[in-house]
């Protein structure tokens, strides 16, 4: 039977290439940089907690969770180019952010370590991307040209960018140059307590004090003064160069600028100082100022990848990246994964990551800023730590596309686990799952 099969797959194939020859004696045979439609549907939920929250100064609650669904559309506009649609919402509910305003938790005292149940309290953030890439008739050469917009609440971002990609040394050797800009603009909030001591606030006559006594030092005076910038600006320049050594081997090096100017700290996230005396309404401490950082920030990051192929069942997959910034901080990140082909077509891959930091210089955690510095944080993602996560996914592989829905076949499903967890006392728990189909 199989005999049988292979014949008319010979004689098939003679009658084509003797038709097309019959049409057109010049043409030559390209294989379409995408084949047909494919769209991948992602989702992901992640889960925190912690005792180090930015928004009060370093000390209060970081539990937080978010649901992220996204589709991925890529469609073949021809031969040669590629129209990539991402679209996307992350929904999160933040015992964090909701004490922005900690005095909107109705009968509940405030307190850092409680979650407030105002509007605060989550936000939906969207983003929308179109991609556009273009390959020469060899495969040799692509270019990508890329717009997105995203926006949320309080914030506002809108980028654009492209790379260029050469191949050589028969597609043994790639690199590739991208660029990207990203121009954001803030909706300043800041926190609850310090906005009568904005332009044209009431100060301490302002009904807040009015309506809860002061606890502590009654002569709460903070010397607050206005950001005064609304915009955020990232310009980005990466280089990448892939190398297949062997044909077990394969190795890439990846280098990545990035230049922000504007306002880069968060309006909302409060400091305290340990030279100011302490005010609390109830349980909640009120700030002495927001956080303030320099205008400016340059990343330089360093990473490459290597990838064996051991036999028919494991691969080893290896990462590691070197990163430095001018605000004081370095650090390091290695990752190894381990997919393991159980059968044609299920693999498993556990995976681990291991990261570790230097402290910002502008860094403090609670009340160990004083009033004097001229730039100041207690965010504990700009403070020394390090961290571990460990991950085990599944993927289920269909080269076949047997099922399939509304004219799509099921190429692949992933689906992945991680868990988190820093030596500040933050931990999370991350779960991914992706759906690939393609037209049929």
């Amino acid at each position: 039977m199989r005999k049988t099969y292979s014949l008319r797959c010979s004689i098939l194939f003679i009658l084509i290439t003797s038709l097309t020859y019959a049409q057109d004696s010049t043409a030559t045979y390209k294989k379409r940089v995408l084949e047909s439609t494919e769209v991948d549907l992602l989702a992901s939920y992640y889960s925190q907690e912690g005792n180090n929250a930015a928004v009060t100064g370093g000390l209060g609650t970081e539990e937080l969770t978010d649901a992220a669904p996204t589709i991925v559309i890529s469609i073949p506009m021809n031969d040669d180019d590629v129209l990539t649609i991402d679209g996307g919402i992350s929904a999160y509910t933040s015992a964090s952010s909701s004490n922005v305003n900690p005095f909107d938790g109705g009968d509940n005292p405030a307190d850092p370590f409680v979650a407030s149940t105002g509007a605060s309290s989550n936000d939906v953030w969207g983003n929308l991307t179109g991609t556009y890439s273009h390959s020469s008739d060899d495969r040799n050469t692509i270019w990508t040209g890329k717009l997105s917009f995203s926006t949320e609440y309080d914030y506002t971002s809108f980028g654009f960018g492209g790379s260029f990609t050469k191949l050589f040394n028969e597609k043994n050797t790639e690199i590739s140059l991208n660029g990207n800009v990203y121009l954001d603009s803030w909706k300043i909030i800041y926190p609850f307590e310090l906005r009568p001591f904005t332009e044209g606030g009431q100060g301490i006559n302002d009904f807040l004090f009015n309506a809860y006594p002061l606890l502590g030092n009654a002569n709460y005076d903070p010397q607050f003064t206005e950001l005064g910038e609304k915009r955020r600006n990232s310009y980005s320049l990466g280089l990448n160069l892939s190398q297949i050594f062997t044909q077990r081997l394969q190795g890439s090096l990846a280098v990545d600028l990035v230049l922000q100017d504007g306002l880069l700290s968060t309006p909302f996230q409060r400091v305290y100082f340990g030279n100011v005396e302490d005010t609390f309404i109830q349980n909640f401490q009120l700030a002495d100022d927001v956080e303030r950082l320099p205008s400016e920030r340059l990343k330089l990051a360093i990473g490459g990848r290597l990838n064996y192929y051991l036999n028919e069942i494991f691969v080893l997959r290896s990462y590691y990246r070197f990163y430095i910034d001018d605000w004081g901080i370095s650090s390091h990140t290695a990752n190894i994964e381990v997919p393991v082909k159980i059968s044609q077509s299920f693999t498993l891959y556990p995976s681990y990551r291991y990261y570790n930091q230097s402290a910002s210089d502008y860094f403090a955690g609670y009340e160990q800023h004083f009033s004097t510095g001229d730039f100041y944080t207690s965010d504990f993602d700009l403070s020394e730590y390090n961290a571990n996560q460990f991950g085990f996914g599944l993927k289920y592989t269909d080269i076949f596309t047997r099922f399939n829905i509304g004219g799509f076949g099921l190429k692949s499903i992933d689906l992945k686990y991680n868990y988190y967890e820093r030596n500040t006392g933050l931990s999370a728990n991350m779960i991914a799952g992706g759906f690939n189909f393609v037209m049929q």
